[in-house]
């Protein structure tokens, strides 16, 4: 297993999709604190513009590229690696974490399911496919960290397309990570950051304080080193109200229904409520 300070060290070069808020800024102003050159891909070109701005007086402004990037587009991820390539030469780090979550459900408008699956799936899979080769053939340690979510594990009610989104995500990544471990000579290793409720422009509605429930999104990132200093593949954040044992509890119920042969969701179906209720206070 390679020590992650081989990765996350001066010299080396971070990218960061949804990098210019949220866990993804928090991220990268982690990397730029280590001496890292870091690259954040994001929408909207003045919010871009401050990011950058504070990553430069973090790092310096010849370790800072801010191209604005929507990862739902193939070409504009070719666009991007371009970019990062010509100014830094190479990737050590990539962070697929752009992410969006417009309401949907199972029939509402086409275009609200095209946009989640096409930045929260297709900017994941696209990220990966266009950068990865370089990142493998250049030779050195290397990680591809791909943002997930709890909802793409337990798939609660509500926001399908999100859950979709995200379930492919965590699929794609574990066909990922098995593919890397088994190429001979490869040195990047993948890894799905599954976060808590996080306080960030995609959570937090019309809020202006964060909920005491709450992690910030530089404790998220803080969890997410310490768990690639561990090696951990699933890096999943507890956060304020929800301890990992909670989270354990409720992905077993989850996968349980298709071994006990329970209705799908039936941690929200009347019929199965006490059971539920047991199964997650249970001790053992």
């Amino acid at each position: 297993m390679t020590d992650i300070q081989d990765i996350f060290k001066k010299s080396n070069v971070a990218v960061i999709t949804g990098g210019a808020s949220g866990i993804g800024f928090a991220a990268a102003k982690y990397f730029a604190s280590l001496g890292m050159s870091v690259a954040i891909a994001d929408l909207g070109g003045d919010r871009l513009a401050q990011a950058a701005a504070e990553l430069k007086a973090i790092t310096g402004e010849e370790h800072v590229l801010a191209v604005e990037t929507d990862v739902a587009s193939k070409e504009a991820l070719e666009a991007l690696e371009r970019a990062v390539l010509q100014r830094f030469g190479r990737v050590h780090v990539l962070m697929n974490n752009a992410g969006i979550g417009p309401e949907t459900s199972i029939f509402s408008a086409q275009t609200g399911w095209d946009a989640i699956l096409g930045v929260n799936l297709l900017g994941v899979i696209n990220g990966t496919r266009v950068f990865g080769p370089g990142m493998l053939a250049h030779g050195e340690p290397g990680v591809i960290i791909n943002t997930g979510s709890k909802q793409g594990i337990t798939t609660p009610p509500g926001n399908p397309a999100y859950n979709v989104s995200k379930a492919g995500v965590k699929v794609f990544t574990e066909a990922l990570q098995h593919e890397l471990r088994n190429t001979a000579g490869g040195k990047i290793s993948a890894h799905l950051l599954i976060p808590g409720f996080v306080f960030t422009g995609l959570t937090k509605g019309e809020r202006k304080e964060k909920p005491a429930a709450a992690w910030t999104p530089e404790q998220t990132v803080e969890f997410m080193v310490e768990s690639l200093e561990r090696g951990d593949f699933y890096i999943l954040c507890p956060d304020n109200d929800v301890a990992r044992p909670t989270d354990e509890r409720r992905m077993l119920w989850a996968a349980g229904d298709i071994v006990e042969n329970r209705p799908p969701l039936s941690r929200w179906h009347p019929d199965y409520a006490d059971q539920f209720k047991a199964f997650l206070e249970k001790k053992d």
